[in-house]
């Protein structure tokens, strides 16, 4: 649970404007989640001005977490509350940690951040697996996106 800042600017544009269209951009941002390959979790979504507050349940970490990268890599959305439940323990078979986040900045490719995340460059196809759906090739990030970063 906690609160995560986006670049509101950057990221897919799904609305022109969120003025009195709160509950159109919630269900729009709903919709995003399972357009990207992330299927139809259950969840619920407000949106309050720039903040989304999702709630509901994810079934591990790395899906709560892509669902959070989902929903905050979108123009016009600043920060994403989080108040999703993993239903997979820690620990058990197939769960996994926490991973931490690294927003692109002007000229990073996959391998620069995987170079000072990893210390290896070719490790780039780690953090690209580690942010699919969301992305559909390594060369296709953008400055202000959000990418999850496993340990």
């Amino acid at each position: 649970m906690g609160m995560f800042s986006f670049v509101k600017e950057a990221g897919e544009k799904l609305w022109d404007t969120l003025t009195g269209q709160e509950a159109k951009a919630a269900e729009s941002l709903k919709a995003h989640v399972a357009k990207v390959g992330l299927g139809n979790p259950n969840i619920q979504v407000r949106v309050e001005g720039e903040k989304v507050i999702v709630e509901g349940e994810a079934a591990n970490q790395a899906e709560k977490e892509k669902i959070l990268l989902a929903l905050g890599n979108v123009a016009g959305v600043g920060e994403v509350e989080d108040r999703i439940r993993v239903t997979q323990a820690a620990g058990t078979a197939g769960a996994s940690p926490a991973a931490r986040f690294v927003t692109v900045k002007s000229g990073d490719t996959l391998s620069a951040i995987a170079k000072a995340e990893y210390g290896d460059a070719n490790a780039y196809m780690k953090i690209f697996e580690a942010n699919q759906p969301m992305l559909s090739h390594p060369d296709k990030i953008y400055p202000g996106q959000v990418l999850r970063i496993p340990q």
